[in-house]
């Protein structure tokens, strides 16, 4: 019978297990609990092949208990029942640890019925999800549990485990196996973290000698199989976001490099669109005023991006990126726009004053009845009048940034309003 390489040299004990170094590290708090025996309710959050599945397994063989795996996208409460059916009996006198993989995708009424189990101990809930289990775990759950986030396993913790792999089917196999140099570390290298999809790099590279005595793996071989897998993104998930997030942030810290390296990492990703919003999102709000200039910029190499397509679509998204990284920076407008809408929404607002209304004797020319005075009819186009409601009378929202373009600005209407 079949059985995939990643299970075949599944790491049986806390010490065999690569990475996650922060929490089964010698004195890392997971490999503490593990080693106690007294396994509390716990929810894996990390990326898929880190070893969450391996670490519950380890952890429930500590309890002597009965081990139950299912998956969220195929349970149901039907399944979990069944399960618990057992509980007190012979099979499972002390109760049955449970392994619920992906449990994002369980609904509220799934994870509830958990609850009664969890509560009473007959039931040790280890979950595993690859999203963020405080948006998609109940709360109900989630506090009855404790969180233990896996992070995506380094290239160097990868190499020793590829190379294992390589050795058990050469054994399997019966033949000599000749690896060519870099093999492995590109191997590990091109995982993106995910030690599973190293092993099945492995595997498939072994099934395309299948019909050889002996195997030569070629870097050729490993570039093909490999190619683009080291990706690691989910439109719909926490990786979008992320990436997202960290383009923004770059841009916003004024580091091209960091910022060239994350739209890289989306466009790899085909997520043109994604990447053309936030790279004009950061242009409006920590660009803004210190360079106005750059926002019809910035909007022209969107809009040639959008028209190219990708791959030619990167060259100006790059430059549009570089060019706001090197920009001076001000966030005046987003703290003005921010700071007015607190106000609108907690109600504070108050009537138009009666010369700025729109009344419709204004288009016959009784504009004088409204008492508005029309500022192109005085020097330098300005003549001091109310414009805030009375409720906001004297109400600052904008504040001139710190930058040479906003600082003209500001001694420009210095010298005009100090005049009058």
């Amino acid at each position: 019978m079949y059985r995939p390489l990643a299970d075949e040299i599944r790491p049986k004990t806390i010490d065999e297990v690569v990475g996650q170094t922060h929490i089964l590290g010698e004195t890392g708090i997971l490999r503490r609990v593990i080693q106690g025996g007294e396994i509390p309710n716990m929810i894996f959050y990390g990326p898929s092949g880190t070893g969450k599945t391996t670490v519950a397994e380890i952890a429930a063989a500590r309890i002597h208990r009965p081990f139950h795996r299912l998956n969220a996208t195929t349970a149901s409460l039907a399944d979990i029942k069944a399960i618990m059916a057992d509980v007190g009996t012979l099979l499972a006198p002390d109760g049955v640890v449970l392994y619920l993989d992906e449990i994002q995708y369980f609904n509220k009424k799934q994870q509830q019925s958990l609850l009664e189990f969890m509560e009473n101990g007959k039931l040790t809930l280890i979950a595993s999800t690859t999203e963020n289990p405080y948006f998609y775990v109940y709360n109900a759950v989630l506090s009855r549990s404790t969180v233990f986030e896996f992070k995506p396993v380094t290239a160097q913790e990868v190499l020793p485990v590829v190379r294992r792999g390589i050795q058990r089917l050469g054994e399997k196999k019966g033949a000599q196996v000749q690896v060519e140099e870099g093999v492995e570390e590109h191997i590990a290298r091109s995982c993106g973290g995910d030690v599973r999809k190293a092993l099945n790099a492995v595997e498939a590279l072994f099934a395309a000698h299948a019909m050889e005595q002996d195997v030569t793996i070629t870097l050729e071989e490993v570039q093909m199989v490999a190619q683009r897998s080291a990706m690691r993104y989910d439109r719909a998930g926490d990786d979008h976001f992320d990436i997202l997030s960290a383009l923004h942030k770059s841009i916003r810290g004024s580091d091209p490099d960091a910022a060239i390296h994350y739209l890289a990492r989306l466009l790899e990703a085909g997520d043109l669109l994604s990447a053309c919003r936030r790279i004009l999102c950061a242009c409006c709000e920590d660009i803004g005023l210190a360079y106005p200039q750059a926002i019809p910029i910035v909007k022209a190499c969107i809009d040639s991006a959008v028209q190219l397509g990708l791959p030619e679509g990167r060259l100006p998204l790059a430059d549009a990126v570089i060019l706001l990284c090197t920009a001076p920076k001000s966030n005046s407008g987003y703290l003005a726009i921010d700071t007015a809408l607190a106000d609108v929404r907690a109600g504070r607002t108050g009537d138009y004053p009666r010369h700025l209304q729109n009344v419709h004797a204004d288009s016959y020319g009784l504009e004088r009845e409204q008492g508005y005075l029309y500022p192109h009819d005085y020097p330098n186009h300005y003549v001091p009048q109310q414009y805030l409601p009375d409720a906001l009378l004297g109400k600052v929202y904008y504040q001139y940034g710190e930058n040479k373009n906003e600082q003209a600005a500001k001694r420009y209407w210095e010298e005009i309003k100090g005049k009058k």
